[in-house]
């Protein structure tokens, strides 16, 4: 038996290839089914205390400057004083709506803000009609 050392030797990588391609297949189809699961613990929660809704301050004033305060007249020169005392019973964490009449004075509706703004509210919003 003689050997030729001349020859070059052939590589047949078909049959690896298609391996590869087989077990691709594979991987490509089972690797969207994986689930991960991670445990967390949570704190718990206190189910004692409840969120309680505080109701809104309305301040409205109309075009002849009637001041009505949740349904309460107040006169418009003495209405800081008189704001800052009807206020003492109110929570100052409540939103206070101020909706005025388009042909007032813009002046008199910053006095009004002011005057809320000095009672010790800080959440002020102006309403307008639409």
């Amino acid at each position: 038996m003689l050997y030729d050392f001349d020859a070059k030797p052939e590589l047949n990588i078909t049959p690896l290839v298609d391996v590869m391609l087989v077990l691709l297949a594979i991987l490509m189809v089972i690797t969207p089914n994986i689930v991960y699961e991670e445990l967390i613990k949570l704190p718990q929660g206190s189910a004692q205390k409840q969120i309680e809704k505080i109701a809104p301050v309305h301040i409205k004033i109309n075009s002849e400057k009637e001041l009505l305060v949740n349904k309460d007249k107040f006169e418009v020169n003495t209405f800081s004083d008189n704001f800052f005392m009807y206020s003492q019973n109110l929570d100052k964490k409540a939103t206070v709506m101020i909706s005025a009449d388009k042909n007032l004075d813009y002046g008199l509706v910053m006095k009004i803000l002011g005057a809320v703004k000095q009672a010790g509210f800080s959440e002020v919003s102006l309403t307008t009609n639409g």
